[in-house]
């Protein structure tokens, strides 16, 4: 039971309609998503697990680990418009109060610095000032 109250803490309060909208989302990933989901599935390198179209509240995020609470967004051409900008914007400012950090990489970035974005994933990775969730009771512990 306790279990299943943890796991639902990392959607913080995501509805049934945003879970949906995010299974569909998974099925139709951009190249540039592919790509780096290959990365981030290799538990072995980011040693911690990520998850792909993640619900979190009202937002889907394009990749979230929730052990170090960092949510990564995969930006196309479209997000260079004003209008897109200022709600990406306002959306990375939701998600900040849940205590997440926003990683936003341009699928260029990812399709030609695949390395480069997976080095600045590590280091947020490093630099993460939460301490991971121990023993999966949702305490977090230093160490």
């Amino acid at each position: 039971m306790i279990s299943r109250v943890i796991e639902r803490n990392m959607f913080y309060g995501a509805s049934r309609n945003i879970f949906e909208n995010a299974s569909a989302l998974r099925k139709n990933m951009t190249e540039a998503e592919k790509i780096l989901w290959k990365e981030l599935r290799d538990r072995k390198k980011f040693n911690t697990k990520f998850r792909r179209q993640h619900p979190i509240d009202i937002f889907i995020v394009d990749f979230y680990c929730h052990e170090f609470k960092i949510a990564i967004e995969v930006d196309g051409e479209i997000h260079l418009n004003k209008d897109v900008r200022e709600y990406d914007d306002g959306r990375t400012h939701d998600l900040e109060k849940h205590g997440i950090t926003i990683l936003r990489f341009t699928n260029n970035q990812i399709i030609n610095n695949i390395k480069g974005v997976e080095n600045q994933i590590l280091q947020a990775i490093s630099d993460s000032s939460e301490a991971p969730l121990q023993g999966g009771w949702g305490v977090k512990t230093k160490g």
